[in-house]
């Protein structure tokens, strides 16, 4: 005869995680968002290298000082995203606390696209950016982090680079706001046949 599962149980995951995804192993490659007690103090992300740094004092690069309004009109958003990709891999969610919040290296990356692009963006269009990063693939987000990181990762590289397209690319156009073709209007040439005005006398 076979037993049906008990409904309350909850399901295993697939590995214990700590935080957005990070493998609970000895010093694995990871984010950390460190958000501070209050309501003014900024939000930094850095990026922790692990073991695979070449020296201890490499270990931690500081990515992005994001000022605590823009962190908060990102944040619901962000782990909304975040918890929906861990669940189709069968990891824990998490959500954002006070203090120390792991994040999985790839996640981190993503997330760190959108900072830059809302570091120094007109409030206003936030949520624009928000919806333009959310449009992406998680591929397209590794790779503008690989171009972006690469030259202008830093904590102070706000106004350089990479890190200014970030901000037009994202912040300045609604992602449902699709550019749409015009309509060419054409002339009726010989044999009723219409002519385009590329070949107008």
């Amino acid at each position: 005869m076979i037993q049906k599962a008990d409904p309350r149980e909850r399901p295993a995951y697939a590995h214990r995680t700590l935080g957005f995804g990070v493998p609970a192993t000895s010093d694995p490659h990871h984010f950390l968002v460190q958000i501070p007690r209050g309501n003014a103090a900024p939000v930094l992300i850095c990026e922790h290298l692990g073991m695979g740094s070449e020296t201890v004092r490499e270990q931690v690069i500081d990515r992005v000082l994001l000022p605590r309004h823009r962190w908060t009109a990102i944040r619901a958003e962000v782990q909304r995203a975040f918890n929906a990709r861990l669940k189709e891999h069968d990891l824990a969610t998490a959500t954002w606390k006070v203090g120390d919040n792991p994040v999985d290296r790839l996640l981190g990356k993503e997330l760190c696209v959108l900072a830059w692009a809302c570091e120094r963006l007109d409030p206003e269009k936030i949520g624009s950016a928000v919806r333009n990063w959310l449009a992406l693939r998680p591929e397209e987000r590794w790779w503008l982090f690989g171009m972006t990181a690469m030259t202008v990762g830093g904590i102070r590289d706000a106004d350089n680079g990479w890190r200014v397209a970030l901000r037009y690319a994202l912040g300045d156009t609604a992602g449902n706001e699709v550019l749409r073709p015009r309509t060419l209007v054409g002339k009726t040439g010989l044999g009723g046949q219409t002519t385009l005005p590329l070949f107008d006398d």
